[in-house]
């Protein structure tokens, strides 16, 4: 056996640095890939840095010069920092941005970090293992001793980036067996059921067997391993020669149509030719596993009975559940011991609940009516709790479980249900351009619809939905807007910029008007789907479908959308920070309802403001950190008034630089157009006018 390869489906790694190191002490250790104590050109990509901090010009740069050169060049330090942002302590908010740039936060995109290799066990021999397959067979590394090379390949039925690994890992499997590759998978999350691994295995022809660690964990410590997506690669004499990632085709907050850099394939083939590979070490995107040994609970006030219970509950488990939305439940102590590690990276980082509006002013309580984010006290006792051992406390002082109603619709019995007329197959793999179904209504006369939902028959492929109403001749609110000069809003019937009908994101597919409120759907309207999918390692057909449900008589106000929106901008390539502005003049007294701004994924952050009459101006939404992965709709408690003859901007921020890992091509210049890999920058506003006849709005 000359090689050994483990992967496994995994996240961040924290290189064990020491905090009283310099940056340029931590960024010398990480560029210097071979740690013979000296940089040259090839270990950097041929970078010109070498050569303008080589102050000796002996080709290289010594940990002195690197030093010495820091503070003179402030770009050198910045790409450094936003490529190991964590481990060289980043902060965007604090970095030199332009003037008219919007207060940033980290981007919630991660993709693959390249790390040293000498910290994280490269070159070290990896203890044989016993493992038990699923059939109850026992398993050891060192009966795969007659192989060239073995893939031992942490696997989760539940990690959504995992799951997207699934289809290349049994290609690659298929590919090496040829040249004497065993593959092992390695189920790194007891909680995942041997039933959907068994279905796994026979989907996917696995030749390998799907094992799980019954040492309690300890053989998967003494690797490493951190991750439901990590990689590790062994050579005949079980020493370390990779770890790593699968390849950047899959990251946290986005997907590519293919990998840009492989990283296992290259290991392997290094390895089995007795060559250390180019790159050693990297970070796997994925869902974080926590094998660190906790502290023994203690006595502690707060426990997962009295208090963690009760917070998942309020703000979690209406999607991290049974049968939810979300791709794994935490409905248990056993569910939130197996996730811990994922849970705290996602509260730390603010990315779960997801939320991105910026926090209300201290002293002052949010304006939105759907605000998820966590409570500083409650993300306190979270993280608390979970650095103290997760202490269970006492079953007797848990809640009483929630009694989730069984109904086919949350907003009852519709009176109309459309679907699109044909399922649409979603390949396993890649990414997919937006797909677009119509339907006919047939209405003869305006229907006024006071509650909406948005149902996919497969959610966990489904990244959201729009649904617009197309009135016979256009749309006339369109009509309207153009007439008032209400910015750059075209009258073709694909555009998105007239105003959304319905809309679907995980978590959030209805939309309940309260009485004498009511949307109108135009009689022999069409209704036109835009459906963004998200392969996940598995082909399906999925039919979407919505459902209506009309008011008794037609509504007091009249809710009505308007789309903020410029197609005249052009993002150059690299720009990490680039500005584009569009305006709203408002005829009349109105009442915003909700804002929802969409862009794609170069968009970096958003922010709605008002001007009015009498030159003041405030902002009525900023969002500093903006995620395509969630079209949330920001939702007034109360109604927000705007007067006559205010304009109402939007501004947004764009990041087309290689920095940004969900970019499809930096090199790019990017305008607008209806695919992800184009640009959109469109605000939409739901509003009524409370002085306007009803008629005026059909």
């Amino acid at each position: 056996m000359k090689a050994v390869i483990l992967i496994c489906s995994s996240l961040a790694i924290a290189l064990p640095m020491r905090a009283a190191d310099s940056p340029a002490v931590k960024a010398f250790r990480l560029l210097d890939r071979n740690s013979d104590g000296k940089i040259v050109a090839d270990e950097v990509e041929r970078s010109p840095w070498v050569k303008r901090l080589d102050a000796d010009n002996d080709g290289a740069v010594s940990p002195a010069e690197l030093e010495s050169g820091w503070g003179e060049h402030p770009q050198l330090r910045s790409a450094l920092a936003k490529r190991f942002p964590r481990i060289l302590g980043y902060d965007e908010k604090a970095a030199p941005a332009p003037a008219d740039a919007t207060p940033a936060e980290p981007s919630p995109r991660q993709g693959v970090l390249e790390l040293r290799g000498a910290d994280h066990g490269i070159g070290s021999r990896i203890p044989d293992a016993v493992f038990t397959a699923l059939d109850g067979r026992e398993v050891r590394l060192s009966q795969f001793a007659g192989n060239k090379a073995v893939v031992v390949a942490c696997v989760s039925t539940t990690c959504p980036i995992g799951k997207r690994y699934l289809p290349t890992l049994a290609a690659l499997e298929k590919e090496y067996a040829p040249r004497g590759v065993a593959f092992v998978f390695l189920a790194t999350t007891k909680t995942d059921a041997d039933a959907d691994f068994k279905t796994l295995a026979q989907e996917l022809k696995l030749a390998g067997p799907i094992v799980r660690d019954t040492s309690g964990d300890s053989w998967m410590k003494a690797l490493g391993v951190t991750s439901k997506t990590d990689c590790f690669v062994l050579d005949a004499a079980r020493t370390l020669q990779y770890r790593g990632a699968v390849d950047d085709q899959y990251g946290l907050g986005f997907s590519h149509d293919a990998p840009r850099t492989k990283y296992l394939a290259p290991a392997i083939d290094a390895t089995l030719a007795g060559r250390t590979p180019d790159i050693a070490a990297t970070e796997a995107p994925g869902c974080v596993i926590d094998l660190t040994d906790a502290p023994a609970p203690q006595q502690a006030a707060v426990t997962y009975h009295n208090t963690i219970s009760r917070i998942l509950a309020q703000n979690c488990t209406e999607c991290h559940r049974n049968g939810g939305v979300a791709p794994f439940a935490l409905e248990s102590l056993d569910d939130v011991a197996e996730h811990a590690g994922m849970i705290r990276k996602m509260v730390e980082q603010r990315l779960m609940p997801p939320w991105f509006a910026a926090p209300a002013a201290p002293g002052k309580h949010s304006p939105w009516a759907n605000d998820r984010s966590l409570s500083e006290k409650d993300r306190t006792q979270l993280l608390a709790w979970l650095a103290a051992g997760r202490p269970a406390g006492d079953p007797k002082d848990a809640p009483i479980a929630r009694q989730r109603a069984k109904q086919e619709w949350e907003i009852g019995k519709p009176d109309a249900v459309f679907q699109i007329p044909e399922p649409i197959t979603v390949k396993a793999t890649g990414t997919m351009p937006y797909q677009h179904a119509r339907v006919a209504t047939s209405f003869a006369e305006t229907k006024w619809v006071s509650a909406v939902e948005v149902q996919p028959t497969a959610r966990d492929v489904v990244h959201h939905v729009l649904v617009f109403a197309d009135a016979p001749g256009g749309n006339p609110l369109l009509r309207q807007a153009l007439r008032r000069g209400a910015g750059d809003l075209r009258r073709d019937e694909n555009d998105e910029s007239g105003g959304f009908f319905a809309i679907y994101v995980p978590g959030n597919n209805t939309l309940i008007y309260p009485d004498g409120y009511a949307k109108a759907l135009p009689a022999g309207a069409t209704l036109r789907f835009q459906i963004h999918y998200t392969p996940n390692g598995r082909e399906v057909k999925e039919q979407v479908r919505i459902g209506l449900k009309f008011a008794a008589s037609e509504p007091r106000y009249a809710v009505q959308n308007a789309g903020i929106s410029t197609h005249r901008f052009s993002i150059p390539p690299g720009a990490d920070n680039h500005r584009v502005d569009a305006e709203l003049r408002v005829p009349r007294d109105a009442q915003v309802l909700a804002f929802l701004p969409h862009m794609h994924v170069r968009g970096k952050a958003w922010r709605y403001s008002l001007q009015t009459p009498d030159g003041k101006e405030e902002t009525l939404l900023d969002i500093p950190r903006y995620d395509f992965n969630w079209q949330l709709l920001y939702r007034y408690s109360e109604p927000r008034y705007i007067p006559a003859g205010s304009v109402i901007k939007t501004t947004a921020w764009y990041d087309n630089s290689a920095a940004n890992p969900a970019n499809p091509d930096p090199t790019k210049t990017v305008r607008w157009g209806p695919q992800t890999t184009d640009e959109m920058m469109l605000g939409y506003v739901e509003y009524y006018f409370p002085n306007q006849p009803r008629s005026a709005s059909r």
